[in-house]
């Protein structure tokens, strides 16, 4: 991650968020200012990565499927800004290990639990979330996101960040029905957040 580079362009994106947009940031100081941490969110725009990268108060890095490395511009922008590849079509236990890298030293990462974008709230949730929280043993933030997807309308734009949740399987490995049950916890957060922050606009 370029440092310099993503500070300038979260002051830039959160100008632009501000002005054209008018968006609102709940719930910032619910995200811890240090040490490992995964920010959980919903999504149903491309503009969620750095809508909530912007409001974020800690620097966050994404993973992006890899096709998008491949784009000119594009690719380098994101690799400057912290993005890593994934294969959604291959393994995923390169993305797990470099995820859990980045979480040993510290460093947070904003992922999406569905997975892909979810305008009609009928994708369900995977559990990669749950399973690099119990490996890292890093606390979950749920964030909320809403209205970008009128954002091309200039709808007014939400981000909320809700309490910290604590992983399961502290000491020992998780069994499949914790990890399902706290990936159904940090859904039901980020629908409350949804709900909270959904007649503001």
């Amino acid at each position: 991650m370029n440092t310099g580079f993503y500070d300038f362009a979260r002051s830039f994106v959160r100008a632009m968020a501000s002005t054209l947009w008018r968006a609102r940031v709940y719930g910032a100081q619910n995200v811890p200012a240090t040490g490992p941490l995964i920010v959980a969110c919903n999504h149903i725009s491309y503009f969620d990565p750095p809508f909530m990268g912007c409001f974020c108060p800690r620097r966050i890095r994404y993973m992006a499927k890899k096709e998008l490395f491949e784009i000119p511009v594009l690719g380098a922008v994101i690799t400057g800004l912290g993005a890593y590849a994934v294969d959604r079509h291959g393994s995923a236990a390169a993305a797990i290990k470099r995820s859990l890298h980045v979480l040993k030293e510290g460093g947070a990462i904003g992922i999406f639990p569905e997975g892909t974008r979810n305008l009609t709230g009928s994708v369900a949730p995977q559990t990669g979330v749950a399973l690099l929280a119990a490996l890292s043993q890093a606390p979950v933030v749920p964030a909320c996101i809403h209205g970008t997807d009128r954002a091309l309308r200039l709808a007014r734009v939400d981000v909320a960040f809700g309490a910290p949740l604590s992983p399961p399987g502290a000491g020992r490995k998780a069994t499949r029905e914790e990890l399902a049950k706290f990936t159904a916890e940090i859904m039901k957060a980020i629908e409350e957040l949804a709900g909270s922050i959904g007649g503001n606009s």
